[in-house]
């Protein structure tokens, strides 16, 4: 099978297109009403997901809870929307440093990630996909990607090559999210 290798636009050439068109998609009173999750691929046009399930609630809670008690300055947010190289990602929860909350602003989504992604692994969601979203983080900014396995469990991945076993951003945030 050939390979096929995507060349996506620069992070700052497409963040304009995606601000603008995320914006229409959050006004869109049809769009509020439906019960899926929405991202937007790097064309603008609508990626839809199941809802997730409660015990995917039940961890990004968990998740943003701990985070907001041992993060003492900067913001928690759930369903993060971001700007990134092939369009409007929503990380399932994610921190974000004043500075950056500062470029937030009023906008809709943040133009560069916040510097902490987490991702809730799904049933659904296969490896690739999970690989290109971190991928995409970091490429938008995020210093550390973090995954939260159905069970709990935590891997931390940071910007720089390695893959350690705790956050260098949050040191005491635990390997083990227990509900």
């Amino acid at each position: 099978m050939a390979t096929i290798t995507l060349e996506l636009p620069s992070q700052d050439s497409i963040a304009e297109h995606n601000m603008s068109r995320w914006e229409e998609l959050v006004a869109d009173p049809k769009l509020a009403a439906i019960p899926e999750r929405i991202e937007t691929d790097r064309f603008g046009r609508i990626i839809m997901s199941p809802p997730p399930s409660a015990q995917h609630g039940s961890l990004q809670f968990r998740i943003g809870a701990l985070l907001s008690q041992l993060m003492l300055s900067g913001r928690v947010i759930t369903e993060c929307p971001i700007s990134t190289a092939d369009g409007v990602k929503a990380a399932d929860v994610a921190w974000a440093s004043p500075m950056r909350i500062a470029e937030l602003g009023k906008k809709v989504c943040f133009p560069h990630a916040p510097e902490i992604c987490v991702e809730i692994i799904s049933p659904g969601n296969s490896r690739a996909e999970i690989e290109e979203k971190t991928s995409l983080y970091f490429d938008a900014g995020a210093l550390e990607v973090w995954h939260c396995s159905p069970d709990g469990r935590m891997t931390f991945f940071p910007a720089k090559a390695g893959r350690p076993l705790r956050s260098d951003l949050c040191a005491v945030f635990p390997v083990q999210i227990t509900l």
